[in-house]
């Protein structure tokens, strides 16, 4: 809030002293430089036709009126740093009580997509699609609070190759459970537990009607007994993290609904398809320098490019602004191909984004977990979440910059302790509900809103700057599609507040009114806790 009041309060001073308004930025400022600096002098110098540091001074003297202000100096080459009055902080801290929240700005209205956890229905979620879920999750909480409209929503790839041998793999495992001996997994096939489990329950619906038969009829059954029973887990993955969907999305309804069809008839209308060599081809080489894809196999099969083409196609007549892909790292080879169809259908520039993410790798101790997809041999989403509990699952997934290759220690997401970042952020909140309990206790009376003229310590003010940051660093995530940025703020918030904890008695029977000053800002942070908490879908425990 103080940074937009700022920047407020210097964009009239320079329309007063310069002709042409124009964009500069206000940060907070490094430690012993005051509250806050700007570049305002250094970017507008060419707009005034003025040395920066002369531009900076004619500054300074219109902001001199404001009641904002304690001090401004002026640094070379031309820097501007302020210390902010104890009133303007103040009124900060009483509009989050008053309020019982953070009053947010709405810095979007767009229609957005996000879609993220997309993969083939063969097994159970790993840990590599929590770390999507989680960002996807996350980042759709922030942009939603901000005021863009979200949908959230998974791509199922229910048609293709990895369906049908999902489909053969469990009519292999169906006939082993009822004795017969001569049939294999596929080579490329899938031999998790989940399809012996999924195998059991289908001998107990169907007998052996299915033994030793098999066609083409057969096949479509078991494709599609093993995707819905796979989905259903998936869902049920889902709820137990807490995330949701608004949109779940089939790969075969794009067939169904005849805009596989529309997608080919404008690429050859067009001239950016051709046939050769018995397959159909797209030029990708029209629009980007990679290589030309096939849309249509040889033996008539589609493509997953081809029905991606299509989805996102769908994604823009849906009416979207702009959608967010959150795709692992390993398909950044797709984004050039994307981005060249989506120019070929005439999607504007900027529609199409994608989030790529490292990979994951589980730590115990110094052991490294070995993870393997095909084999079964992998850690499932649910086995962490069960061993380190939903709320270090999320956080943890959440704190890594995407990025960045993550290492998830899982001793450190079940330590209770202050070297573990989540337990940390939770028990600031579970000491600031600990404070009021000892207030009722001691007879200190707390009134909303009333005594925070009191609040003088340098700790104190640390703290109302601290929380006056939340919406910076909402707009952080938003700027870098990273949710650590929120992560980091919270520990931040969360260590002002401990150190604030720790050099002020809070809570003093022979000092009523400093106490109530003083629990109005540790309720001022609990809000900020919270609200940041919940957007990342942790919890806030009252006790610890």
């Amino acid at each position: 809030m103080l940074r937009e009041l700022l920047k407020a309060e210097l964009a009239k001073a320079i329309e007063r002293i310069v002709d042409q308004a124009y964009n500069f930025e206000v940060d907070i400022a490094p430690e012993g430089f005051g509250d806050f600096a700007t570049n305002a002098a250094l970017v507008g110098a060419k707009y005034a036709k003025k040395p920066p540091m002369q531009l900076a001074e004619q500054l300074r003297e219109e902001l001199k009126q404001s009641d904002l202000f304690e001090s401004i100096d002026v640094a070379k080459p031309g820097f501007m740093n302020f210390v902010m009055k104890k009133s303007a902080l103040l009124k900060v801290l009483s509009k989050i009580i008053e309020l019982d929240e953070y009053p947010l700005n709405k810095i979007g209205s767009e229609k957005i997509q996000f879609e993220y956890g997309s993969a083939n229905p063969t097994g159970p979620f790993t840990v590599g699609h929590g770390r999507q879920l989680v960002i996807g999750d996350v980042l759709s909480n922030v942009f939603r609070e901000l005021g863009y409209q979200v949908t959230r929503e998974m791509y199922i790839n229910d048609a293709g190759r990895q369906i049908k041998l999902l489909g053969r793999s469990l009519w292999v495992r169906y006939n082993q459970i009822l004795g017969v001996k001569d049939v294999d997994i596929p080579e490329d096939g899938y031999r998790g537990q989940y399809l012996i489990d999924i195998a059991k329950k289908l001998v107990e619906e169907q007998k052996d009607k299915y033994k030793e038969k098999w066609d083409d009829e057969i096949s479509q059954f078991f494709e599609n007994y093993a995707v819905e029973n796979i989905l259903q887990d998936m869902k049920h993955d889902l709820s137990e993290l807490g995330c949701s969907f608004d949109v779940y999305f089939s790969e075969k309804s794009l067939v169904r609904d005849g805009t596989v069809n529309h997608i080919l008839k404008i690429l050859e209308e067009k001239g950016h398809s051709y046939w050769k060599d018995g397959a159909l081809w797209f030029k990708v080489s029209d629009f980007v320098d990679e290589d030309d894809k096939v849309l249509i196999k040889k033996d008539g099969s589609l493509t997953y490019f081809l029905t991606d083409i299509a989805y996102h196609y769908n994604k823009y007549k849906r009416g979207f602004s702009k959608v967010y892909d959150i795709w692992g790292s390993d398909h950044h080879g797709h984004i050039p191909r994307m981005a060249a169809a989506m120019k070929a259908l005439g999607v504007e520039d900027g529609f199409f984004n994608v989030i790529l993410h490292q990979f994951v790798t589980l730590k115990r101790g110094e052991e490294i977990v070995r993870m393997s997809t095909r084999a079964g041999e992998f850690v499932t989403l649910q086995e962490l979440r069960e061993e380190v509990g939903v709320d270090a699952t999320r956080y943890f997934f959440a704190m890594i910059d995407p990025n960045t290759h993550m290492i998830f220690d899982l001793n450190l997401a079940k330590e209770r302790s202050s070297d573990n970042p989540v337990y940390y952020v939770q028990y600031a909140h579970a000491r600031i509900c600990s404070l009021f309990e000892q207030a009722k206790a001691k007879m200190v009376q707390f009134k909303k809103g009333e005594d925070v003229e009191l609040l003088s310590d340098k700790s104190e003010f640390d703290l109302i700057k601290r929380i006056d940051a939340f919406e910076d660093a909402l707009k952080d995530v938003v700027r870098t599609l990273s949710p650590s940025k929120l992560t980091q703020y919270l520990e931040q918030l969360a260590y002002d507040f401990h150190s604030f904890y720790t050099k002020c008695l809070i809570v003093d029977r022979d000092n009523p009114k400093l106490s109530n000053a003083r629990l109005n800002l540790s309720y001022a942070t609990m809000i900020v806790l919270k609200k940041g908490l919940t957007l990342l879908g942790v919890s806030a425990p009252e006790k610890m």
